[in-house]
């Protein structure tokens, strides 16, 4: 089953605030159990992420890495079958200070009412 519009705003909602918080048990409400985010940073790492330890250690190492990490113009876009999410995001590097800007789009795909997978792609902006 794939959630109406509504029910996916709700549900894109729970799944943010579980992975800013790093619930995971709250995170695997909003998502299946076979979820998958496929992750690449718009730089040099690529990473599949299929379980919710993987998950806990890519956001550890993204609180390790940035100082700072904030998401701007987000929108959402809902296809019948797919959402995708436009995004810009300001990153500082925790160790050198280096400040970057990316934007971004994620592909979300649903089964049995959540969220199935999510994947990420980035590219750098001119700061």
């Amino acid at each position: 089953m794939i959630p109406a519009y509504a029910e996916r705003e709700l549900l894109f909602k729970a799944f943010a605030r579980a992975l800013f918080a790093a619930d995971m048990a709250e995170l695997y409400r909003a998502v299946t159990p076979d979820f998958l985010w496929s992750y690449h940073d718009g730089v040099a790492v690529t990473k599949s992420l299929a379980d919710a330890a993987a998950i806990a250690a890519h956001l550890t190492e993204q609180k390790a890495l940035f100082a700072e990490q904030r998401f701007h113009e987000v929108a959402y876009h809902h296809l019948p079958e797919t959402t995708f999410m436009s995004f810009r995001v300001t990153e500082r590097l925790r160790a050198t200070g280096m400040r970057r800007e990316q934007r971004g789009i994620e592909r979300y795909t649903f089964k049995d009412g959540r969220i199935a997978t999510k994947d990420v792609y980035r590219k750098p902006i001119e700061v």
